[in-house]
Order: structure tokens, then C-alpha cells, then sequence
């Protein structure tokens, strides 16, 4: 028994691989809570950072409220150059983010071409007009079913712990500051006219569903701009990592792993994942949009 044990214990042990660097870059959301469905899956595949450049009880955020400065894109682009590099250095770079995040990392791809090898951009703010926020208002009344119902189409996806740990947050002054002038640092920020600066691949993942960013507009956005690929996710709101994690899975990991030498391949393949991933073909449209079903 203790020799089967051992034997198990050895195959369980990973093998050394040099994996590229995927940085993970968050929204309002904190980082524990943006991709606890998804890191264990792609750090088989990838070295995952995960820079804590927004964290509302931290010192940094509370020193800028504490002195009236700005917690606003600039700030936070700002933030993840200096921790990429002073603590990773190993360009060029997968980047991976929701919501805010992704105007953070369109705003360093744009600065920093050089460092960037591809993106995934997931319910990107700051591509259409100003973005609809019922999430502020449950979080200002301490309203856990509004807060849960302007993020999810289906609410039971959300774990139990997860949901425990923000009614508690949601009783702490200056974390809910925070996230405030958060919002309200970054509300009108617009990364739309720098599009077309994107010089990587990049793939744009949106729920149908979501309430908080119209995913129209940002199709609209993207569908002239041949670097970009849109995939819409149906009976999904603004957290396709965590309500549709495992399909989201494996399209982040199809769409950073195919080879640089065939594009578009590499783009006909990624349909071709999310197609196999629920056994069924997804209608096309004419804008490149991809329709995946629930």
C-alpha cells in the first residue's frame, strides 16, 4: 500500500518546463476574487503572475485617497510597467484581463509594443460609451443580490466562500472607499481611439448577457481591426472566467499556444476549441463574431 502511495506521490510531482509568462490583470474585482477559476488550469501551461495593483485595503490605494490623488488608469498602467519591470522580466508577454483591467493593458500594449506577444481582453471596459454600473450601487447599500445579479446571468455560479468574503468587505469603510474612488477615477476613462495602435493578437471574449459592459459595442469596436478576434459567450453575464470558466479555459490557452507562423489558422482553431467544448457549431456573423451557446 505505501509503495503504491509513494509511486503516486512521485507521478504527481511536476516536471521542470521554461513556460512563457502569462500576467493576469484584474477589474474592480480583486485579483483572489477574478480568477479562482482559472489559474490552477493555465499554470499547467503558462508561468502565471498575478500583480496586486488594485488592492483597496492596501497601503498604496489608501496613501492616494489619504493624499486626494487619482486611483485612475494612468495610475494603475503605471503600476503594472513597474511590477513587470522590476519583478518579472521576461518579455514579451501574455496578457490576460477583465473588465478595467483590459483598458490597463491596451494602454501598456499601446506604450509598449515590444513587450506584448498577445492578449485576451475579457467584458473590456472603456470601448463604447460610459459603462452601465449597478455593481456601485449594491455595494454602496450593502446589496448582495443587486451586486450579484449586475455581474452574473446566473447568480448560482458564484462560489459560497467567495460570497461570504464580499459581504464582509462590503462592511469595511475603507475598502468600500476604495473601490469607489475606483470607479469614480476611472468612469470616463476610454481607450477606444487607441484600437487601432494594437499591434498583437488579440482575442475579445464577451457574455451576451452582461449588464455592466454592452458587448454591441465593443464588437462594434473591434470588428474593422484585423488583430482582433471577437467571440461572444451566450446565458453569460460580465465574468465569463468564472460563470463559463471551463470553456474560457481553454479558449485562453488555444488562443496563446497556436504557432506565430500560421494567424490565420491560429484564429480558425480557436473556434474550432469552443465548438468542441460544447459539442455543437456556432453560428458566424458577417462581423466575425462568434456566437458560442450555453
Amino acid at each position: 500500500m505505501w509503495q503504491r502511495l509513494w509511486g503516486w506521490a512521485r507521478g504527481r510531482a511536476p516536471a521542470w518546463q521554461n513556460r512563457p509568462p502569462l500576467i493576469l490583470v484584474n477589474g474592480l474585482a480583486e485579483q483572489s476574487e477574478s480568477w479562482y477559476r482559472n489559474r490552477w488550469y493555465w499554470e499547467r501551461h503558462f508561468d502565471v503572475k498575478v500583480p496586486e495593483i488594485l488592492v483597496y485595503q492596501g497601503r498604496q490605494l489608501q496613501q492616494r485617497i489619504a493624499q486626494n490623488l487619482a486611483i485612475d488608469v494612468p495610475y494603475l498602467t503605471e503600476a503594472l510597467e513597474d511590477y513587470l519591470e522590476r519583478f518579472v522580466q521576461k518579455p514579451p508577454y501574455f496578457l490576460v484581463a477583465s473588465s478595467l483591467g483590459c483598458q490597463v493593458v491596451i494602454e501598456y500594449a499601446v506604450r509598449r509594443p515590444d513587450q506584448v506577444a498577445r492578449m485576451v481582453l475579457i467584458c473590456p471596459s472603456g470601448f463604447g460609451d460610459r459603462e452601465r454600473l449597478p455593481v456601485v450601487e449594491g455595494v454602496r447599500h450593502h446589496d448582495m443580490e443587486a451586486l450579484l445579479k449586475s455581474i452574473f446571468h446566473d447568480p448560482t455560479h458564484v462560489d459560497a466562500n467567495m460570497l461570504a468574503y464580499l459581504r464582509q468587505q462590503m462592511q469595511q469603510r475603507d475598502w468600500k472607499k476604495a473601490l469607489l474612488r475606483t470607479v469614480r477615477g476611472t468612469a470616463e476613462h476610454s481607450v477606444r481611439e487607441k484600437l487601432a495602435q494594437v499591434r498583437c493578437p488579440t482575442l475579445v471574449i464577451c457574455g451576451q448577457e452582461d449588464r455592466i459592459v454592452d458587448p454591441l459595442q465593443v464588437r462594434e469596436a473591434v470588428q474593422h481591426l484585423p488583430q482582433f478576434k471577437y467571440l461572444a459567450l451566450a446565458r453569460c453575464g460580465h465574468a465569463p472566467q468564472i460563470e463559463r470558466y471551463r470553456q474560457v479555459n481553454r479558449l485562453v490557452r488555444a488562443f496563446l499556444t497556436m504557432p506565430e507562423s500560421r494567424p490565420m489558422s491560429r484564429l480558425a482553431q480557436v473556434e474550432a476549441t469552443a465548438s468542441r467544448e460544447k459539442s455543437a457549431e456556432f453560428p458566424t456573423s458577417a462581423t466575425g463574431a462568434v456566437h458560442v451557446p450555453g
